[in-house]
């Protein structure tokens, strides 16, 4: 399985959390839902991190079963929709986005 990541490097404008929290729940979460192939969505919100780590304040992650599926999604007209909302929700974020993909492995706990 691949998982592709956006990673909201940087920071929410002060005072606007709420605002951007809840335009990525009512704006984005339902367009991002809608990507072909896509197995899961999760949003993560940053809370915390080590002393000089680099903040991240959102990543969004999807999971798709391979490639072609991730390339799909990529070339949708849902996902074009989806950047256009991104700007809007960057007008309260300062920082950049910058997305990866990671070859999931998952294993069970003991």
């Amino acid at each position: 399985m691949i998982i592709r990541y956006a990673l909201f490097e940087g920071s929410i404008h002060p005072g606007k959390e709420a605002e951007f929290r809840s335009f990525v729940k009512e704006r984005l979460v339902p367009l991002w839902t809608q990507f072909p192939g896509a197995q899961e969505v999760r949003v993560l919100d940053g809370l915390e991190r080590d002393p000089g780590a680099p903040v991240y304040a959102m990543a969004l992650a999807i999971r798709y079963p391979d490639i072609d599926a991730v390339n799909a999604a990529l070339a949708s007209d849902v996902r074009s929709q989806s950047r256009e909302a991104t700007a809007e929700l960057l007008k309260t974020f300062t920082g950049k986005v910058h997305h990866h993909l990671f070859a999931a492995n998952e294993y069970d706990p003991v």
